[in-house]
């Protein structure tokens, strides 16, 4: 723990003096067990080293900032030092106006960084910033210690500079590639689907619960550049008179609270009935942008394609919902899983055609499997956190033969109500007044899977 404490403190260099000294009396005494426990402390420590990377000798506390630009696209490659080492790097990718010059977008990027997190003494950037001393101006007052902004010309600190703006150019590189094969996929899908064209936005939803009890709806999204987290939604089931299990009321109750919401948020905008642009094949990382919207449109929250896990029934009822708000021409496919549930054999159905399934070697089968895998994941996530809270609510006598008496006991024994829930059969069947066969229903209650 001490060499621990002095290695991340930045006296790596005495860590490893010490554990070289160490190995060596242990050889001397021989000792080769014990010396090559050092020999392998010091080649680890060495290898964290080399991963670092830069360990500049001129800078001892920075954050540096390199922008890239190309195709209409923006990647920050940051990289942060303490203590004189390489503590790590990150590429951010920030939207913004296909106008604007590297500066300004660097600018607006770091005007927004250190909102939620401590500046370092010195912000080294890889091109000229509009208002440089203001911004460091505004640092320092927010950090109560001067904070210098710098664009170096020279010397090491361009050095880093530059390793940064390599590193922003391959992350760009690779995030265009990848849009490109996701423009690609999107292309295809509308092909096997007879949509009009490459979907910008596709809604996934799925619904979660055990014997009906805590049910959850869940949507997630996604698009060109993949899924888009910040925009999932969850629906907690609120109707009093649902029939528990009932999965066709769950789809109605989500799809109609997210579209009698939405049409009161965002008209319905015109059709996209026209085809997209057909994505060329990609010659380049700048072809990636075929699926994005016109420059100066803003994106709609509508979706192009709704995605139901279920067959014709969760269809039937999907179709019935938009159909009563006045909703009859968007796009939907139900997704059935194979015999035994096996991925690679699931049935699709759209309104007015037969069931069909894809080549199980087909992409767009596994881009769609992954989608509702996602949903699924996303729901039966929020099913267990609600079920969590209300047991947290409702104490451990919602399960069948644990009173006051038993609670009290579990609790004494574990702590805590987390602890009871990590618990084994055998760990929960010690405490007194537990048998067996409670201890299987505590265990089975918390690990049940939900639906």
């Amino acid at each position: 723990m001490r060499e621990a404490n002095a290695f991340l403190s930045g006296r790596s260099r005495s860590v490893k003096e010490e554990l070289a000294r160490e190995m060596e009396k242990a050889s001397t005494a021989l000792d080769f067990e014990r010396a090559a426990v050092y020999r392998d402390r010091l080649s680890a420590l060495s290898a964290v080293q080399a991963h670092q990377g830069i360990n500049p000798r001129s800078v001892e506390e920075a954050d540096v900032f390199a922008l890239h630009q190309e195709g209409g696209f923006n990647c920050v490659e940051v990289f942060f030092f303490r203590t004189g080492q390489n503590w790590g790097n990150r590429a951010y990718f920030p939207k913004a106006d296909r106008s604007l010059a590297a500066g300004e977008v660097l600018s607006a990027f770091l005007a927004q960084f250190y909102d939620d997190k401590p500046c370092p003494q010195l912000v080294i950037v890889s091109h000229a910033l509009a208002e440089q001393d203001l911004l460091a101006q505004a640092l320092s007052a927010k950090n109560d210690r001067k904070v210098e902004v710098l664009l170096p010309r020279k010397g090491e600190k361009k050095e880093l500079v530059d390793h940064a703006l390599a590193n922003a150019r391959e992350a760009l590189g690779r995030k265009l590639a990848d849009t490109a094969s996701q423009a690609k996929l999107l292309s295809a899908l509308a092909e096997r689907f007879g949509l009009p064209g490459p979907p910008r936005r596709i809604e996934v939803y799925d619904n979660s619960h055990l014997q009906g009890a805590n049910a959850v709806g869940a949507m997630i999204v996604a698009g060109p550049e993949g899924l888009r987290k910040n925009q999932y939604r969850k629906f907690n089931i609120r109707s009093a008179d649902l029939a528990p299990g009932d999965d066709y009321a769950m789809m109605r109750e989500v799809l109609g609270r997210r579209f009698k919401r939405l049409i009161a948020e965002e008209p319905r905008p015109a059709l996209r009935g026209e085809p997209a642009p057909a994505v060329p094949p990609a010659t380049g990382a700048g072809d990636a942008s075929a699926a994005e919207p016109e420059e100066g449109q803003a994106e709609s929250a509508w979706p192009d394609l709704l995605l139901i896990d279920g067959g014709a029934g969760q269809l039937a009822a999907a179709q019935a919902t938009l159909a009563g708000l006045g909703i009859a021409d968007l796009p939907l496919v139900a997704i059935a899983k194979g015999a035994e549930r096996d991925a690679g054999y699931e049935s699709f159905f759209l309104p007015g055609r037969p069931p069909f399934r894809l080549k199980p070697r087909d992409p767009v089968l596994y881009f769609v499997e992954r989608l509702r895998d996602e949903a699924h994941r996303f729901a039966v996530g929020s099913h267990r956190a609600r079920r969590r809270r209300d047991i947290r609510e409702a104490g451990l006598q919602e399960i069948p033969g644990i009173g006051p008496g038993r609670k009290r006991a579990l609790l004494q024994h574990f702590g805590t109500l987390k602890a009871i829930e990590r618990a084994s059969p055998a760990d929960l069947a010690k405490v007194q007044g537990v048998s067996a066969e409670i201890a299987r229903k505590i265990y089975d209650f918390f690990h049940e899977r939900a639906g």
